[in-house]
């Protein structure tokens, strides 16, 4: 495997992270402020304190992903960092709204409803704003003006591209965000949570599924060329189309001896974000060699192969540094019985 591929590989799988990683905490959001007034289920308290820990972590990924880019790819940098300068200040600037959200939500309780509303609104737009970037990438939504690359924002807003991405991003949010409270809600013995929940990962499972066909069929008219790549996967879609059927219908599975509620969440869980990282497999893959269709390749963006090593080793290093705390996270809020069942 080349240097390359190497390096556009392990930036993929950063974004493959975060991607999963931010559906759920901004969907978290979102049903927080839907249930806030549902006491009987106690769906806001479960979806909060799944949030309270997890935004930093998911927020280390972000560093990553911009990090990864501009040393791996300095050559991308230059075109995307223009192009994006608008989506990518909105989102900075929603980022930085619901951030504020969580610090202060619990100290400033007059303003606890104004805050968890505008954390809900925003835990929509930032995701339906990020994955533009996708659509960007494939073609036809740069301009040249007196030289300079421009972004084509209405086009882009309006194509059936635009339109089908944002859509899916919306919908996976919902449907991933579900699922894991589904999950969490489940072993914290929250019963009534737990079927609020399943009852959201059954209504948007089939949703997202169809709103990514529909994004791939959007490809054959506005980047036929990756729409041709990704029919040459079509195993691994395929494979992914399937994973996505056991996911969904452990939605219905006996519960175990152990419990009355319908359903085995767990192994939806992992059977969706499976799903989801083939599917992403296949589409990275489509996409290759380009970064953005048609200019810019991941052989002309490259940087140096001595930086490239560098970066690598320090890559590895700091993971080898990270894992410990991921995994005592992990342990700490996602098993601890103590603090899932707080009262």
């Amino acid at each position: 495997m080349s240097n390359e591929l190497i390096a556009i590989a392990m930036l993929w799988l950063f974004v493959f992270v975060y991607s999963v990683a931010a559906s759920i905490d901004f969907g978290t959001g979102f049903w927080s402020m839907i249930y806030r007034n549902h006491e009987q289920s106690r769906a806001t308290n479960i979806a909060n304190r799944y949030l309270s820990p997890s935004w930093e972590v998911t927020n280390v990924f972000v560093v990553l992903i911009v990090i990864g880019l501009v040393c791996f790819f300095p050559g991308a940098t230059f075109t995307l960092g223009t192009v994006l300068l608008i989506p990518g200040s909105l989102i900075l600037l929603l980022l930085s709204i619901r951030s504020a959200f969580l610090v202060y939500s619990h100290s400033v309780e007059g303003y606890e409803k104004q805050l968890t509303i505008i954390s809900g609104i925003s835990g929509l737009l930032i995701p339906a704003l990020l994955i533009l970037v996708l659509p960007i990438t494939q073609g036809g939504f740069i301009g040249t003006e007196k030289g300079y690359e421009e972004l084509l924002l209405g086009k882009l807003l309006t194509s059936a591209s635009g339109v089908s991405f944002a859509a899916f991003a919306i919908s996976s949010t919902f449907f991933l965000s579900s699922l894991l409270l589904a999950d969490y809600s489940r072993v914290a013995n929250e019963s009534e949570a737990y079927r609020l929940y399943r009852r959201d990962a059954i209504l948007n499972g089939p949703l997202s599924f169809f709103i990514a066909l529909v994004l791939v069929a959007s490809m054959r008219g506005e980047a036929p060329w990756l729409y041709t790549n990704l029919l040459g996967e079509l195993n691994i879609l395929l494979v992914s189309a399937a994973s996505f059927f056991i996911g969904y219908t452990a939605l219905w599975w006996p519960g175990g001896a152990q419990t009355k509620l319908l359903g085995r969440p767990r192994i939806a869980v992992l059977c969706i974000v499976l799903q989801y990282l083939l599917a992403s497999y296949a589409y990275g893959k489509a996409h290759l060699p380009y970064i953005v269709y048609p200019h810019v390749t991941i052989e002309s963006a490259f940087t140096h192969p001595n930086t490239f090593r560098a970066l690598f080793i320090s890559y590895i290093v700091g993971f080898a540094i990270l894992t410990p705390g991921f995994i005592f996270f992990w342990r700490m809020f996602m098993k601890d019985k103590r603090y899932l069942r707080q009262s």
